[in-house]
């Protein structure tokens, strides 16, 4: 049962009645929140409900319009990011802030560091941040390059980066959402040893199973307002999910993938959606990043791929895309051989793509939420020669109310919008293309509970009408949930292709990993 009166005996932080307007946008609306020292308190809410915001006001980035901020018992409202550091409050952002040209140890101590006379202590550097790293159980090299990192290693470098400034609380958005499992294990292995150690940590999060995971109480938030408090013990994914939405959500399928879906029957006769055949394509440092990679896709099926990431996904799905070259074999898309065709003549010849990275391949964030939601497909909103305005603000309104894009202004910019927000209008906008084959990279990627349950039912209605999807998700979960095969992916190849009903955790971890190892096509 959720409650607004959360029960702290020693509150960290205690926010309340923060209002905060961006223009027209009201993105905190009276919200509280109290978190107890040396407690991992999960803050979680709809796409839009104002959780980011919250933080940033907390960590200094943002000024409240109306109400009062403490940590430990000081009024610090609408201090600076340099006080909030100053006394101990720190932030990981879902996007890094790393510069990737400098080492770790450098990153680390970037505007704190250590001097002999006027010039750098590297030495030093190197030896705090490196012990820094051995207690905490963040262990990466200090002496590595960050352009040369994981994701999941520059994620230690960003909490690093907080704690060598001597963050007691801290704040991290959507931590794992680029994570692969076992990164994630580890992840919550270093966050309990910091609780352990007296440090206050804020999750953001949307993923209900690892805030009943790790989490020792919970804030629930809803346009912009504080809905309820609840103590994990207490509660269940469903409760967290109702009190987030306002409604009962199917998360055995949206979420966990504990359901698994009637087998279904796909026809491996006829014509394919499409085809791949022995691709290799390149990347920096991997020449064959894509290692002759074969495969089939036939129309009314599923494909999901799984696997850790940087083991060639985002290389494939970007080469059948037309963003990255190929440099040998073949992409036939029906009867079409696509491999040397641009992007605007895959679309036209019935290629949708919704990509990993919505900043850096789906939206133009300057422009509007109206002109993102028509890009690529400009041509079916023109009058000769001109954009039928008209016919853009129409589309608009039909996708905003669709896909309960908020704010449902479409004249904002799309970097007005939240994270999760931003990804319904690429899901809308490349579901309405006339396709006949969807790749669907990390297609939930930063999206809440609800939002969730509607894409996937999005996609399974394209399956449903005949037509095909080639899925990639870091969600091993969603992967279950959705396909009607599955691949692993490992080191550029396909290390197995199997059916859904023989597909499972445990049968899939091993090729995750390297441990099993075949040919697969």
């Amino acid at each position: 049962m959720a409650s607004n009166t959360p029960a702290v005996s020693a509150a960290a932080v205690r926010i309340t009645g923060i209002d905060k307007a961006f223009g027209p946008v009201r993105a905190n609306r009276g919200a509280s929140l109290e978190v107890g020292a040396g407690e991992i308190h999960a803050l979680v809410g709809e796409n839009g409900a104002g959780k980011s915001t919250l933080m940033r006001i907390l960590s200094g980035m943002f000024t409240p319009d109306a109400g009062t901020v403490e940590v430990n018992g000081r009024d610090v409202t609408g201090w600076s990011t340099a006080q909030a550091i100053d006394a101990g409050v720190g932030m990981v952002h879902q996007h890094f802030m790393l510069v990737p040209t400098l080492t770790v140890a450098e990153n680390v101590v970037l505007g704190t560091e250590p001097k002999r006379g006027l010039q750098l202590d590297r030495e030093r550097a190197r030896r705090e941040v490196r012990e820094l790293s051995e207690r905490t159980g963040l262990r990466v090299d200090v002496d590595r390059l960050v352009s040369a990192l994981s994701v999941g290693e520059a994620q230690r470098v960003e909490i690093l980066k907080a704690l060598f400034r001597g963050a007691r609380v801290l704040i991290l958005d959507e931590p794992t959402a680029v994570l692969s499992p076992p990164e994630v294990v580890e992840l919550w292995t270093v966050l309990r040893g910091l609780r352990a150690e007296g440090a206050t940590l804020i999750l953001i999060t949307h993923r209900l199973n690892e805030v009943m995971e790790v989490s020792d109480a919970i804030t629930v938030m809803r346009a912009g307002t504080t809905v309820g408090w609840l103590k994990t013990s207490e509660t269940t994914p469903e409760g967290i999910a109702r009190a987030m939405v306002g409604r009962d959500v199917a998360l055995a399928l949206a979420l966990t993938g504990e359901s698994t879906p009637p087998p279904r029957n796909v026809s491996t006769t006829g014509a394919p959606a499409l085809a791949v055949r022995d691709l290799v394509v390149a990347a920096p440092g991997r020449p064959r990043a894509v290692d002759g990679v074969s495969f089939q896709l036939m129309p009314g099926e599923i494909l999901g791929i799984a696997g850790v990431e940087g083991n060639g996904q985002t290389e494939l799905i970007e080469a059948i895309a037309g963003l990255e070259p190929v440099v040998s074999g073949a992409i036939v898309l029906g009867s079409t051989d696509i491999t040397r065709s641009t992007v605007r003549e895959r679309g036209d010849a019935g290629l949708s793509h919704v990509p990993e990275d919505r900043h850096r391949r789906g939206l133009l964030l300057d422009y509007s939420v109206a002109e993102n939601l028509v890009l690529g497909q400009q041509h079916r909103f023109s009058r000769g020669m001109a954009l039928d305005r008209a016919r853009i603000e129409q589309n608009a309104v039909e996708q905003v109310r669709t896909y309960d894009i908020r704010p449902t202004d479409a004249s904002l910019p799309a970097r007005a919008l939240s994270g999760g927000n931003q990804q319904k209008v690429v899901i809308a906008r490349e579901m309405m293309r006339d396709f006949t084959v969807l790749l669907a990279s990390q297609p939930t990627r930063g999206v809440d509970v609800g939002a969730v349950e509607q894409i996937h039912d999005r996609i399974r209605e394209a399956r449903d009408a005949g037509k095909a999807v080639l899925l990639v998700s870091a969600e091993l979960e969603e992967v279950l949930a959705l396909a009607d095969r599955v691949a692993v992916m490992f080191a550029g190849r396909f290390a197995a292709v199997l059916p859904r009903a023989e597909a499972t955790e445990e049968v899939l971890g091993p090729y995750m990993t390297g441990a099993n190892r075949e040919e697969a096509a």
